[in-house]
């Protein structure tokens, strides 16, 4: 195994590029950031590390990132993606100052797709498949918003569809037992480098602990192997985290989301 520096290299030159924005409706560059607007009223905001920044600097791009989006009635929420290990004195403080707020820090976990890619039991009655159609992927999504507490919202599905018509090189894959489906996991495959993402990864609490998570894990790994991606890698809640590392992935970073909604002023009814 690579170890987690020369992994951390990496990750900065072959996935913070265009690669991250990929499926997007539209994106703008300012300075070093790419600003996306995917479907359903979504920004998302990244950009390489930022070498040599200074506060007043960083706090100039986040207040005219956000300009961006103000003036795109359609997008009602924004993502800016932080990275742990990035050089960006006064990045959070601006962030805050201009309504962003952090939701929970997830680890960046990089490791083999082939460390992955290994036979795991499955309960009795428990399926997996990769799913393509209208209907299974509403349900898919219906299933993770439940799992992840979210309200059911029919923005995610008609992304994925969205991208799934685009041929961006992402699979969907379920877990399923007697009809219901009961876990899901998307894969997305990087062009022009060497790895391939999870996402998603989601189970219902009464099954897990069964190896669900691990064998959906496991399909998507063989996927990306199949694909010629020999890295995987993903932002990793401490639920799966432990699971990753267990498999051999290995944490390299940490990454924050900051989340920006629009709120109704008399000016935008």
């Amino acid at each position: 195994m690579k170890d987690a520096a020369y992994l951390l290299r990496l990750y900065d030159e072959q996935l913070r590029t265009e690669a991250e924005t990929a499926g997007a409706v539209s994106v703008a560059r300012h300075g070093p950031l790419r600003l996306a607007t995917f479907e359903g009223g979504r920004g998302f905001i990244t950009y390489p590390p930022l070498p040599d920044a200074a506060a007043d600097a960083i706090d100039r791009l986040v207040s005219e990132a956000l300009d961006h989006y103000r003036a795109e009635p359609a997008v009602l929420r924004v993502e800016w993606k932080a990275r742990g290990h990035d050089h960006a004195p006064g990045l959070h403080e601006a962030l805050v100052r201009n309504g962003f707020f952090p939701d929970d820090p997830e680890s960046i976990m990089i490791g083999e797709a082939s460390a992955l890619a290994v036979d795991v039991p499955l309960p009795a009655g428990v399926t997996l498949r990769r799913v393509t159609g209208e209907r299974d992927v509403r349900a898919m999504s219906a299933m993770s918003d439940e799992v992840f507490g979210e309200q059911p919202s029919r923005e995610l599905a008609d992304a994925l569809l969205h991208r799934l018509g685009l041929g961006t090189g992402m699979e969907l894959w379920v877990a399923e037992a007697d009809g219901q489906m009961v876990g899901a996991g998307r894969l997305e495959l990087v062009a022009d480098s060497d790895f391939a993402g999870l996402w998603g990864g989601a189970v219902r609490e009464s099954w897990r602990g069964r190896g669900i998570y691990r064998a959906l894990t496991a399909a998507r790994a063989r996927a990306a192997l199949n694909s010629a991606r020999s890295l995987v890698h993903s932002d990793s809640t401490e639920y799966s985290r432990p699971i990753l590392e267990r498999s051999g992935l290995v944490k390299v970073s940490t990454t924050t989301p900051y989340l920006w909604r629009r709120c109704s002023t008399p000016d935008e009814d």
